[in-house]
């Protein structure tokens, strides 16, 4: 499993990559796993807000359908239509081709973007997996 180190990470096995005023969401390896094979996956629209924490669409498997959360405030800005035809992209690259939705967040005085408390860092990750397992 792995776990990239520029990343962050919530409980609930959200990844978030922070580019400028720009967060990219998906779900971690871990998740993608543990749910098995994604058959759907049901994201934000464009345009609309999201809450740091809050469920904002769903993740179908054959095994079971997960709430997905957001790992940040902001605006929807993008969705990835690729998954509309191919959600197993989740599983086969889930911190690449099977990222899920990108935020516009806002950005401090210092220009960095403004991230909510409570995002674990990957060695963090990793201990919240391993104690799970």
């Amino acid at each position: 499993m792995s776990v990239p180190a520029e990343l962050r990470y919530t409980e609930e096995h959200e990844w978030v990559a922070i580019d400028g005023d720009t967060a990219s969401v998906g779900i971690t390896d871990y998740a993608a796993q543990s749910l098995g094979d994604v058959v759907y996956v049901s994201l934000p629209p464009v345009g609309s807000a999201v809450t740091a924490g809050e469920p904002c669409g769903e993740v179908e498997s054959t095994k079971s359908v997960s709430d997905l959360y957001s790992p940040v405030d902001g605006e929807v800005t993008e969705v990835n239509e690729e998954l509309d035809d191919d959600p197993g992209l989740v599983n086969a690259e889930p911190y690449g081709a099977g990222w899920m939705f990108r935020v516009r967040v806002a950005v401090g005085s210092d220009g960095e973007a403004a991230l909510p408390p409570g995002l674990l860092t990957a060695a963090e990750y990793e201990d919240l997996t391993k104690s799970a397992g």
